[in-house]
């Protein structure tokens, strides 16, 4: 390790080096005025340069001094401890870092804990700044395998202690234990004490390190009598035991069994620092300290069956209980749901067996867990969001290859068949719930932010005025819409289209939210955060915004659905009144646009929602938006090659015809291998590519890639039902290529590909 003296390090030899010259030169100039100045300057300098190396000698062996008292304090510590440097390099580590993550000297911290919790180099850097200022920081950090509480402390001028501590395995109740009356203990699977309380230490005349420094007559057992080796001789106690995580044991010495022992016994059971229950092999409570009473809600908790303080989750308490009273399953955890509870609590409750009066007891130790599984629940809830995600990305990709193939398909028979057709009616209702299909799908897309967002620099203003027109239609007459502008309002960058979808989605469910009428507000405002925000599970970080809330005084949302409304097909509303993608639909493109979404509701007073989106600058000339093209089919015959790559073959079969049918001569392959295996003969001339993005095998960015190295001049028109990030981006990247989304009309093709030929 290196610190801030050590860096004069070469100062110091500098030093050295200029007073060795001056007082050489000091010999030979002629003027002996100007010597005895060099000498003298030569002197001073040499001066310093001692002084410095002293300062540096003494600070090194300060650091060296430091940092070996620190090593040897955490060599024996049961928690994995690092000793880093400024730039986070591991220079020691104790014997149970080295057990768990082998020797990582030389590594850096963040590196060893990569695999433990995700981005740690950010926990650190935090963590190590707040140290830096305060001397010591502390953060708790959630993992897939459990909690973990990472503490570091400055040490010396440029070294850092690290402490990693796994919450579900230390001794909780430690702290609180230090100053209980009741001796107490905590010892490891192997019998080293881990803890011992100030009443336990006076006991016994001082600290011991083994049990059997404790008990004359091990091994011990929980609810009988055992001797303590106490300073002034032997004791007789009854032992209570209490078995945790990893095999970690709580051991308390409660009172010797003469009757007026026996009459505090119950006193001292009432008062113990963790909530315990005393329960008899039929399931009735017997016994219920203080702190079981308060978790359970239950005043009496006694005479009175376990199966009406708590409910199993999947398993019955009838059966847990019967296992334990048989010796099967004790000592590990159950979690259990507080039936009695005010609020939703869940419970670790985890039984051990012990002999009162010559018959069996279970002793239940709980714990609240009740963070643990809503920790455990927002996991599951994201990792099934990205589930649903992934498959509603996935179907709509394949259905935006029917749709395709249906609607393209379907305009080449309209080609052949004028209105006065019979026939005409029913291609034109095919065409458009076709359409209403991809309008779907396009939702599931929003959902899964995969769909393809054509972002511009907007002003809300303009898009809500232009919209208000279409809102005031769909809230009908009984309710009334009002809109309130920022007149300093920033403009954003978002898809205007999506945008107006989102907003109508939230106006709707306002509607619908008032039955007998009322008011919808939409308000727009500018707000700064000098610092991150964070709000339910969000972090929005600090910066300039435009916030939209669109608010009603309808009939609410109960709290305990406020957490399931963004998900996919979940609705509050009657058969057949909803999807129940609307929200979903919203959440996903506001979080595609990169903003935020939050809801504020109470029954029987209305409903808010709150969209963030990050302020942009005041639109240029070169953004404003350009009039709609004209996308009428076009007759205009064309002349070219087109190489049309798709694997879908019905895609590829209409998309052929459809392009012979403008004049072009079109060359089909299955893959993007054939596209490359037919651009091997030099002497074929192609204008145009048309792939598919994504297919089995090469993709379309990929092979396009290959192919415009001999044939840097081709066009190329991309093609996909959707497009995930990384393949727009590669896109994005190659010269002369345009996309077009799935589904595409005829239309949409033709003047797509005419357009590449004139471009």
């Amino acid at each position: 390790m290196t610190d801030g003296i050590s860096l004069l390090t070469p100062k110091v030899t500098y030093f050295g080096l200029f007073a060795a010259v001056l007082l050489a030169a000091a010999f030979f100039v002629p003027d002996p005025v100007f010597g005895i100045l060099l000498m003298a300057a030569g002197m001073t300098l040499a001066f310093i340069a001692v002084i410095i190396r002293g300062v540096n000698y003494l600070q090194h062996r300060r650091h060296a001094a430091i940092y070996s008292n620190v090593s040897e304090f955490v060599a024996n510590d049961a928690s994995p401890s690092f000793v880093t440097d400024t730039e986070g390099e591991v220079g020691f580590l104790n014997g149970a870092a080295q057990e768990r993550f082998s020797d990582c000297r030389g590594k850096t911290l963040a590196h060893v804990l990569r695999d433990l919790f995700a981005n740690p180099s950010a926990v650190l850097f935090r963590m190590q700044n707040k140290a830096l200022a305060m001397g010591a920081a502390r953060e708790d950090v959630v993992t897939r395998r459990g909690h973990i509480r990472l503490a570091v402390h400055q040490i010396g001028g440029d070294g850092y202690l690290w402490r990693l501590e796994e919450l579900g395995e230390r001794a909780s109740n430690s702290r609180g234990a230090e100053g209980l009356s009741l001796p107490m203990l905590t010892v490891s699977k192997s019998g080293t004490v881990l803890f011992m309380n100030d009443a336990l230490r006076r006991l016994l005349g001082g600290r011991v390190k083994t049990l059997d420094r404790v008990f004359n007559d091990l091994p011990i057992s929980s609810g009988q009598e055992h001797e303590v080796v106490g300073k002034d001789g032997v004791i007789r106690t009854i032992v209570a035991e209490l078995v945790g995580a990893g095999g970690r044991r709580e051991i308390y010495l409660l009172p010797g069994a003469s009757d007026r022992a026996r009459n505090d016994s119950g006193q001292i059971f009432d008062n113990l620092p963790v909530p315990m229950l005393k329960i008899a092999p039929t399931g009735q409570v017997v016994q219920a300290n203080k702190l079981a009473r308060d978790l359970l809600n239950d005043s009496v908790a006694t005479e009175t069956e376990l199966g009406d303080l708590v409910e199993g989750l999947g398993r019955s308490v009838v059966d847990w209980l019967a296992d334990a009273a048989e010796g099967r399953g004790l000592n590990r955890s159950e979690t259990l749901r507080a039936r009695k509870a005010e609020k939703e609590v869940y419970l670790q409750i985890s039984l051990s067996r012990i002999i009162e009066d010559g018959a069996p007891m279970l002793m239940a130790v709980l714990n609240d867990a009740t963070e643990l599984k809503t920790l455990e629940a927002q996991f599951v809830q994201s990792q099934k969001m990205q589930a649903i995600g992934q498959l509603a990305g996935g179907v709509a990709h394949d259905f935006n290859n029917l749709l395709t193939a249906i609607t393209g398909h379907c305009d080449l028979l309209l080609l052949r068949h004028d209105q006065g057709d019979m026939d005409y009616g029913d291609l034109v209702q095919i065409n458009q719930n076709a359409n209403r299909a991809a309008s779907l799908v396009g939702q599931l897309l929003a959902f899964s932010r995969k769909q393809n967002l054509k972002p511009e620099i907007i002003d809300l203003r303009d898009t809500l005025s232009e919209l208000t027109h279409l809102l005031n239609r769909l809230v009908g007459e009984k309710v009334t819409l009002s809109l309130t502008h920022d007149p300093g309002l920033r403009p954003i960058r978002a898809d205007e289209r999506q945008l107006e979808q989102v907003l109508m989605n939230l106006v709707v469910n306002a509607r619908d939210a008032m039955p007998d009428g009322g008011e919808i507000r939409i308000e727009t405002a500018g707000i700064t955060l000098s610092q991150e925000m964070k709000r339910d599970r969000a972090r929005i970080p600090a910066g300039d915004y435009v916030v939209v809330k669109v608010s009603d005084k309808g009939i609410g949302i109960p709290s305990d659905k406020l957490h399931k409304i963004f998900e996919p097909f979940y609705t509050t509303k009657g058969v057949g009144k909803g999807t129940g993608l609307g929200l979903s639909t919203a959440y996903g493109i506001v979080k595609q646009t990169g903003g935020f979404i939050f809801v504020d509701s109470e029954p029987g007073s209305g409903t808010c929602f709150s969209l963030f989106f990050p302020a942009h600058d005041r639109m240029s000339k070169a953004e404003i938006k350009a009039p709609i093209e004209n996308t009428k089919p076009s007759n205009v015959q064309g002349e070219g090659v087109i190489l049309l790559v798709e694997d879908e073959a019905p895609v590829r079969a209409f998309a052929s015809r459809a392009l012979r049918l403008r004049g072009y001569t079109v060359l089909e392959a299955e893959s993007a291998e054939d596209a490359l295996k037919t651009l091997e003969d030099n002497a074929l001339s192609v204008d145009v590519f048309v792939t598919d993005v994504v297919m089995p095998g090469m993709d379309g960015p990929s092979w396009v890639k290959q192919a415009l190295k001999s044939r840097p001049d081709v066009k190329v028109v991309f093609v996909s039902g959707y497009a995930e990030e990384d393949v727009v981006d590669h896109q994005a990247k190659i010269p002369n290529s345009v996309f077009l989304p799935k589904p595409f009309s005829l239309s949409d093709l033709t003047n797509t590909v005419q357009q590449q030929f004139h471009s």
